[in-house]
């Protein structure tokens, strides 16, 4: 059965109008307070955020964001800010007094500024934070970290039915006791996209498009769902979330969801990842 315990709260929805299938825009404080008391209902415990993410922090600290384990994202210092500073801004922001997680939003620039990785490091000490990593769009990012004896105890990286290039650094972070979280389930909506509203950029994509909109619309979001809760190197599902039905819809789906078939089709990096896209 899927670990309903295994899905965390993606809130990027929460501080700004993100997604390229979002229609809706930035989900409102009281849907937000609806969106928690669906997860805590449900086991969910894990919610995810960051300083970039507009005014996320404070909507999940005036929402009851304090119930659940925050994982935040810190820029590097260079950009102006120091990293104590943002941590303290953050814990104001979300109304608690201490992290779950904290992660490097742009960690190549830790290489080059340790400091910042020992300031955090020191925050673990004093029990501030219980577990520090960083948040990787490339696995090339991820061998430069290693290379520089900058190890995670919590990573985040994109995974889904399309995305599989983290997955050997997964399972061998995995057996090292690294926590593994994933985001990008539904590749911020193109897996519900009409190919006819796509560019020619994404053609490649289109064959397994259309396998994937040939299951139905009431099973397909919950069987991309279910395809990664049930990988077994996976702790953590971030799940963008931009109502509260929508979560409830996942969750109730994945008792019907289907399996995939497996799929061993490599795609580019330009197409997986949404930096590349082009606007629609």
């Amino acid at each position: 059965m899927t670990e309903l315990s295994k899905i965390g709260i993606g809130s990027v929805q929460f501080g700004l109008p993100y997604g390229i299938s979002n229609t809706t825009g930035q989900t409102s404080e009281e849907e937000v307070s609806k969106i928690f008391k669906v997860a805590f209902t449900n086991g969910i415990t894990i919610i995810d955020t960051a300083t970039s993410y507009g005014n996320s922090e404070s909507v999940i600290g005036k929402n009851g964001g304090e119930k659940f384990d925050i994982v935040t994202k810190f820029m590097p210092s260079s950009y102006g800010i120091s990293v104590i500073d943002q941590f303290e801004q953050s814990l104001i922001g979300l109304g608690i007094s201490e992290l779950y997680g904290y992660l490097a939003h742009r960690p190549l620039e830790l290489i080059s500024n340790k400091n910042d990785w020992r300031v955090i490091q020191d925050l673990k000490i004093e029990k501030k934070i219980n577990k520090v990593g960083f948040s990787l769009n490339d696995p090339k990012e991820y061998y430069q970290l290693i290379e520089a004896e900058i190890f995670p105890d919590i990573i985040q990286v994109p995974f889904n039915y399309f995305d599989s290039r983290f997955k050997e650094i997964l399972i061998e972070l995995k057996e090292n006791g690294c926590e593994i979280h994933t985001r990008s389930t539904f590749m911020q909506g193109l897996f519900f996209m009409n190919k006819n509203n796509l560019s020619d950029f994404f053609k490649p994509l289109f064959t397994e498009l259309d396998y994937i909109q040939s299951i139905s619309k009431n099973e397909l979001s919950s069987s991309l769902l279910k395809y990664v809760l049930e990988q077994p190197f996976i702790d953590k599902v971030i799940l963008g979330i931009e109502n509260a039905n929508q979560l409830e819809d996942n969750i109730k789906g994945l008792s019907f969801a289907i399996d995939l078939k497996p799929i061993s089709k490599r795609f580019s990096d330009e197409l997986l990842m949404p930096m590349y896209w082009p606007k629609i």
